[in-house]
This record gives structure tokens, C-alpha cells and sequence, in this order.
């Protein structure tokens, strides 16, 4: 595990939702650094807490408590000028319901983000058709999504997080909505996506999905019950730390 500053960190972080007179704890002292580069699976059942620790990490909901800094900048301190700016610039975000627009082209959706930022129309529309080519998806760039199966639409919804170059990407079960032959093709992209240096969050309750990230962490009841990546770490440290054998 790296020793540079994380992209991501939460400290003792947590979350209560108000239900009624009840309070609800969905996140309990959570402690999490994610260092850029990294591929994190970040895996629970219905109700862990996995789904509001996605929302906190792309700044769509605040903690209750704790603190979260990104790239080491305290979002606590962001108005909601800067939170959406952070979102727009630094996270792209992949959803398991791929959240197009249908009555846009894939190519126009791809370019939504470069539009809130502002970027001239030739430009957008030369970043968007080298997503959509990056994607193996140029071919298709003039359909609807309702005229794409379902992961033609969510390889466009992986060009859409990618056109702002964003330090984070961040994918809410990407491959909760298709068939496993198709989840396959979108993993094989993440990995692709992993070996060019992004860095990739994937939130999942699916095991199998987890298991092709390089780091699971496992959240139950609001609380991280284990972390793949600190127990490497600690091994690491445990073999360096171990003196070499002596031949015989």
C-alpha cells in the first residue's frame, strides 16, 4: 500500500438518518484511505452501509460526523458551489441504472459533462467520439439508448464518467442490471480502465464482482468488518520487518 498522501480518506466517519423519532446509524466510525491507482471493491449485504459510504465518497450526501478529505481537502468545508464542482471535475460516476438521457444520442450524453463545464461544442464532441471509441462503442455513437442493449448503454455510461479525466471513478453495481456474459465484457473494460492508472471504487453485493478488485473492503452493520488491502499491508510489513533465514 502506498505511502503517498490518499486521494480518499474518511476518519471515524458517520452517518444517522432521522426515521421518525428514531435515528438510524447507517455508517459507525468509519476509517478508510484509498490511494490513487488503486481498484477498491467495497462489497456488503442490503443494508450495510455500503450504498451511503458511495454517496459520501461522491460528495452526494455529507457525514453526520467525522471528517472526508479528498486529495487532502476537508469536503466539510466545500459550499455546494465547490462540492459540484469537485463532482463534476474529479468523479466520474458509473450507476447501475446507467442514467441516460433518452432522447440523446450516445454521443450527446457522453458530452453532458464537458457541457457544464463549459467546453466549446467541437471540442465536446471530439472528446465525446474518443470516449465512445475508447469503449469500442464509435460505431453506435448516433443511437438512443432505447435502440442499445443493456451493455452497449452502460459502456456509454463508462465514456460519460471518462470524458472530464477524473481523478476517481466511481461505479455503483455496474454490472447489476445485465446478464453475466455481459458483466464479464463490462469487468474486462475495468480492468483495462485499472491498468491504465485510474482509479476505480466499485460498489457491489456480489461477491464474484468483488473478488476481481485488487482490494475488497467489506462494510456490515455500518462498520468496516474487513479490509483486504490492510491486511496485505500488514503482512508486507510483517515480512519486511522478519529477518532473513541464515543458510544452513
Amino acid at each position: 500500500m502506498s505511502t503517498s498522501e490518499p486521494l480518499l480518506e474518511l476518519r471515524d466517519l458517520e452517518k444517522v438518518y432521522a426515521n421518525g423519532r428514531e435515528k438510524v446509524h447507517a455508517l459507525r466510525g468509519i476509517d478508510l484511505a484509498i490511494h490513487r491507482g488503486e481498484f477498491v471493491a467495497i462489497i456488503g449485504p442490503s443494508g450495510s452501509g455500503k450504498t451511503t459510504c458511495m454517496e459520501i465518497l461522491g460528495c452526494l450526501s455529507r457525514p453526520s460526523s467525522g471528517s472526508y478529505r479528498f486529495a487532502g481537502r476537508s469536503v466539510a468545508e466545500m459550499d455546494s458551489e465547490g462540492l459540484s464542482k469537485l463532482r463534476g471535475e474529479e468523479i466520474g460516476f458509473v450507476f447501475q441504472t446507467f442514467n441516460l438521457l433518452p432522447r440523446m444520442t450516445a454521443v450527446e450524453n457522453v458530452e453532458l459533462p464537458l457541457c457544464y463545464r463549459g467546453v466549446g461544442r467541437a471540442e465536446r464532441r471530439r472528446r465525446a467520439l474518443s470516449m465512445l471509441e475508447r469503449v469500442n462503442l464509435a460505431k453506435r455513437a448516433g443511437h438512443r439508448p432505447a435502440e442499445m442493449s443493456g451493455g452497449e448503454r452502460q459502456r456509454v455510461a463508462i465514456a460519460r464518467a471518462l470524458v472530464n479525466a477524473p481523478s476517481l471513478i466511481l461505479a455503483d453495481e455496474p454490472t447489476g442490471n445485465l446478464d453475466s456474459a455481459t458483466g464479464e465484457q463490462i469487468m474486462a473494460l475495468m480492468h483495462t480502465l485499472h491498468g491504465e492508472g485510474n482509479t476505480l471504487v466499485l460498489v457491489t453485493h456480489d461477491p464474484g464482482v468483488a473478488a476481481q478488485a485488487e482490494r475488497r473492503v467489506m462494510i456490515r452493520d455500518g462498520r468496516i468488518a474487513s479490509d483486504s488491502g490492510l491486511v496485505r499491508a500488514r503482512r508486507e510489513a510483517w515480512s519486511e520487518q522478519r529477518p532473513l533465514e541464515q543458510p544452513a
